[in-house]
């Protein structure tokens, strides 16, 4: 039995639940705060007792889609609960493990009985909705609502360049990545190609996703009417598909009152543990974009907690919001190219309801957890699954272990964080210069395409002989720039290229002859 853990105070998940709302008439689309309520109902008829008059701990994953002014409160109404604690969280797609973790630490601590984690995203409806000029009879939304953008926090430079979207700042880090992978760009297409077809695999069997296919590498990697290029080398299937309508929700509570509670024993997957840690939220005041320390350092601690070995975990959800995100974290957890590391279908197949895909991630591994350890063919002992989440531009990541049995030991801490272990592996970082005439290094860039197709400016993250970074725009007019950016046949990273003032207010990059 645990050696540190009061026994009935082990937590366990107990139920799970998810709601898709393929709507046929957009008047009649649920709104987010019922979406939450019928993720939660659901969970509850998943665990099999009436847990949610009991809920004292509410975490509501940040919604961007219908913003309420307090949707705690509004969700509670509505479910005729009244739990003390009710916390509507900060923007990030790790939040959702954050709060399970934090969950399972309170009930550990014998602060909590029971606490539901839950999220949702109408995004689908809304823009339908207002393509067409209707107005959807929901609640109130808050005029007032600050939603987290990303020129709030990064350089001012990044925001003149318009670098300040997630779908233009992680081609730094594909492009970054694959070259000191010593991977030409056709050689790291086909990996997200390959990989991105496995997932879609995954999706196309998960009667949640929003898209039942499966598609090839050649149909993920080939320019199309229907795929076309968003932000170099990415094309629409290959990133997150945010217009979706999505719920889903997760019971965490103690050993003791599920027994209390008569919840079946097979319903029963215990937190073993995780570790948490960030990157500064300015990705331009990073040291490098080959990969990132927090990501490592997270992963690196979830396999301490199995004993080091990845081959333990019999499932993996490794976040998915773009290729590079699942690539990374293979590397650093030593899988082979063929693993299997979603369990859910990914971002852009399954569905990306915004910061709430890993409340999803979480509520599949558990079925499928259970499931495995009631397979009567299993001979293991202990099924165990991993599950990692990142928010922002590479910057926030969470890692979490389930376990289907109870642990040998107690690996479940307060102290999860391993930020001292990822400030510890950050080298030196460039310093910025915002003006600049002369010779630079690529250290990594992206080339943004416009909706027909054809390239509306690239990016170039530079560094000076003097080892500062530069930001500098690549035009469009430039077509023997993005050329050879463009190339499948090459490793531009690293590439010389001269900086001049573009007298647009911008610094411009151009690649030397």
């Amino acid at each position: 039995m645990n050696s540190v853990l009061k026994p009935f105070n082990i937590p366990v998940i107990v139920g799970v639940g998810e709601i898709t709302d393929r709507l046929h008439e957009i008047s009649q689309g649920m709104e987010p705060v019922e979406l939450m309520a019928e993720a939660l109902r659901r969970a509850q008829s998943d665990a099999g007792a009436e847990l949610l008059a009991g809920v004292d701990s509410l975490d509501v994953v940040s919604e961007y889609s219908w913003p309420y002014h307090d949707v705690p409160s509004l969700l509670s109404e509505r479910l005729g609960i009244d739990p003390q604690r009710r916390l509507y969280g900060d923007a990030g797609g790790e939040s959702p493990l954050r709060f399970i973790h934090e969950a399972a630490l309170r009930i550990a601590r014998g602060e909590s009985k029971v606490a539901a984690i839950v999220g949702a995203e109408s995004n689908y409806t809304v823009n339908t909705a207002a393509k067409a000029g209707i107005d959807l009879p929901w609640s109130v939304r808050d005029p007032q609502a600050k939603l987290m953008r990303g020129a709030d926090i990064v350089d001012e430079l990044a925001v003149k360049h318009g670098m300040v979207s997630p779908v233009n700042v992680y081609p730094f880090y594909e492009n970054a990545s694959q070259a000191d992978w010593g991977q030409t760009q056709g050689q790291a297409l086909r990996e997200s190609a390959e990989l991105w077809s496995r997932y879609s695999s995954v999706a196309a069997n998960n009667p949640y996703s929003w898209i039942n296919k499966e598609y090839s590498p050649s149909e993920i990697a080939t320019v199309a009417p229907n795929n076309r290029l968003i932000a170099w080398p990415y094309t629409k299937y290959m990133v997150a598909n945010p217009m979706v309508n999505m719920g889903a929700a997760v019971l965490v509570t103690s050993l003791g009152y599920a027994i209390a509670q008569g919840i079946a024993p097979s319903k029963l997957i215990y937190i073993v543990g995780g570790a948490a840690a960030k990157e500064p939220r300015d990705y331009l005041k990073r040291d490098q974009f080959r990969h990132s320390h927090a990501q490592d350092a997270v992963l690196r601690a979830a396999l301490e907690l199995v004993g080091g070995h990845v081959q333990d975990f019999s499932m993996l959800e490794l976040y998915s919001c773009f290729p590079v995100v699942p690539k990374m974290a293979r590397r650093t957890l030593g899988l082979p190219v063929s693993a299997q590391m979603t369990s859910t279908g990914g971002l852009s197949f399954f569905g990306a309801p915004l910061n709430n895909y890993m409340t999803h991630a979480a509520a599949g591994l558990v079925r499928s957890l259970r499931a495995q350890a009631n397979n009567q063919a299993n001979n293991q002992a202990n099924n165990l699954a991993l599950l990692y989440g990142q928010g922002e531009f590479v910057t926030k990541h969470h890692a979490l272990v389930l376990s289907s049995s109870l642990p040998d030991t107690d690996l479940l801490t307060n102290q999860y964080s391993v930020q001292n272990i990822a400030d510890e592996l950050c080298g030196p970082v460039p310093p910025l210069v915002y003006s600049y005439h002369g010779v630079a290094t690529l250290e990594t860039f992206t080339i943004v395409y416009g909706r027909d197709g054809k390239p509306e400016f690239g990016t170039a993250i530079g560094l000076t002989p003097n080892g500062e970074r530069l930001m500098a725009r690549i035009p469009a007019s430039d077509e023997a720039s993005i050329a050879y950016l463009t190339n499948l046949n090459n490793a531009p990273v690293g590439s010389a290229g001269d900086v001049v003032d573009g007298g647009d207010g911008l610094l411009h990059w151009r690649v030397r002859n």
